[in-house]
């Protein structure tokens, strides 16, 4: 019997494996699919390898000839497919390689529950103590799309198979999906026909100016999405050919769907371990991510509606926390930050103002803009900004937010600090390289403490005269 069985191999069930190896657990982990999941596999991680040859490709265009660069680049897309291939395997190859070295048993199949103490794996029964389910989530293929191979793809059979022929792609999503891959693709040599059926992103968290700057830097390129919805579709000789809502047809060679996806948990045999699932669909968990069976725990897209690598992280260290000590941790899903990689890249966590008034506190902000920082202006990568918010009462930080280059590095600096009284001061005080974008930071930090009179709060209290 091991002491821990994992499954699902993705981002949280990985960190989960590895934290309780190294807390000194007997851990074993069972995987049906690639090892490293959807993220590692065919999602943020190819992504990431996408994003940054269409950041080459875009600079290139906008500011390599005032930098005295001269030439066009040639986008070679199968190349490109290739490339995030090798990158692929090289992390995969070294995932596992760890896996062995921590001495983590892996099982390779589904896994489904015989009862609450043991999972059946291909012909074997495998029994533990604990159970973290972390098997991830799986495409939405809405009507009236169904997937055609080579057609009609997701983002799964887009980094699975090489790519399909023909430069018109009809893409389908506002969501993060459709807002990153509406700049990949077409950076990377695609008309890209952008079909959603609102503004993008707009049901999300990212402020008003925070949208406006994206919108302005797809526009730049020519990115703009069509407020559509597809009622129709139909394949012919050349591709498809989709109606749309307003009685137009419109012809591309193959579509992409950014339509969000679904948990993953079907044919786990979760009724056999009297394991329920929510009214949505997810492992219902409580604060400690415990499932209705105490020693079974559920983390990631499964059980977290918000369906991050992120939040699959952060769940790990919460699960293996309360397995080592039980009711240790809570989820602080607000406290993980939100990226967006796309014309610009945005990175939010916690509280927006909106969200700190509901909550009957009192926001106040702090702004430090990239435009005169010395760093981003040697990057021409001066779009963007800084945004703090903290209680005017107490200080503690509610949420931050940032828009431009390296947004996804920067936020990681108030991860950690979010909820506390002493944030401010730890931003203002660090130290920090200069230049570089991080020293925004505590640029943000010292003009909302100055605004809002907290400065006490930062600096203490200013010696008599």
């Amino acid at each position: 019997m091991h002491d821990l069985l994992v499954i699902g191999s993705g981002p949280g069930g990985y960190r989960a494996a590895v934290l309780a190896r190294l807390h000194g657990l007997d851990v074993a982990v069972v995987e049906r699919a690639e090892w490293g999941g959807t993220c590692l596999n065919r999602g943020c991680v190819p992504k990431r390898a996408w994003h940054q040859s269409a950041r080459l490709a875009a600079q290139s265009s906008l500011s390599w000839p005032a930098r005295g660069l001269q030439g066009a680049l040639q986008v070679d897309f199968a190349q490109a497919w290739r490339h995030q291939k090798k990158v692929v395997e090289q992390v995969r190859a070294s995932y596992v390689d760890y896996l062995k070295r921590l001495g983590i048993a892996r099982y390779e199949g589904t896994a489904r529950f015989v009862d609450a103490q043991r999972v059946q794996v291909g012909a074997e029964v495998v029994a533990a103590r604990y159970f973290i389910i972390a098997s991830g989530s799986t495409p939405r293929v809405p009507r009236p799309f169904r997937l055609i191979p080579g057609r009609v793809l997701t983002t799964d059979e887009l980094f699975d198979v090489p790519p399909p022929q023909g430069k018109k792609v009809a893409l389908v999503g506002g969501g993060v999906i459709g807002v990153e891959f509406a700049f990949i693709l077409s950076l990377l040599g695609h008309e890209v026909v952008w079909l959603a059926r609102s503004a993008p992103l707009r049901d999300g968290r990212f402020s008003a100016p925070a949208l406006k700057l994206l919108d302005g830097a797809l526009k730049r390129h020519g990115i703009v999405p069509r407020e559509a919805e597809v009622q129709g579709l139909a394949e012919t000789d050349a591709g498809l050919q989709l109606g749309l809502d307003a009685g137009t047809t419109l012809a591309v060679d193959w579509l992409l769907l950014g339509t969000g996806r679904l948990p993953n948990t079907g044919g786990l045999g979760l009724a056999a371990a009297a394991v329920a699932l929510d009214a949505q669909g997810y492992v219902a968990v409580d604060a400690h991510l415990q499932t209705a069976q105490p020693h079974i725990y559920a983390i990631g897209d499964c059980a977290n509606p918000l369906m991050t690598a992120n939040q699959a992280l952060a769940d790990a260290a919460v699960a293996v926390a309360n397995l080592i000590e039980p009711g240790s941790r809570v989820r602080e899903a607000m406290a993980v930050p939100e990226l967006v990689y796309s014309a610009l890249e945005l990175g939010r966590l916690g509280l927006n103002e909106e969200q700190a008034e509901d909550a009957g506190l009192e926001p106040a902000t702090g702004f430090a803009a990239f435009d005169s920082n010395p760093r981003a202006l040697g990057m021409d990568e001066a779009e963007g900004y800084v945004r703090l918010i903290a209680d005017h009462d107490s200080g503690a930080l509610l949420g931050a937010e940032v828009v431009g280059a390296d947004a996804g590095e920067l936020i990681q600096l108030v991860a950690a600090r979010h909820g506390r009284t002493d944030a401010l001061a730890n931003l203002a005080q660090s130290f920090y390289n200069h230049p570089a974008l991080g020293e925004e930071m505590q640029n943000a930090a010292e003009t909302l403490a100055a605004k809002w009179g907290l400065m006490e709060q930062i600096y203490g209290k200013a010696p008599r005269a």
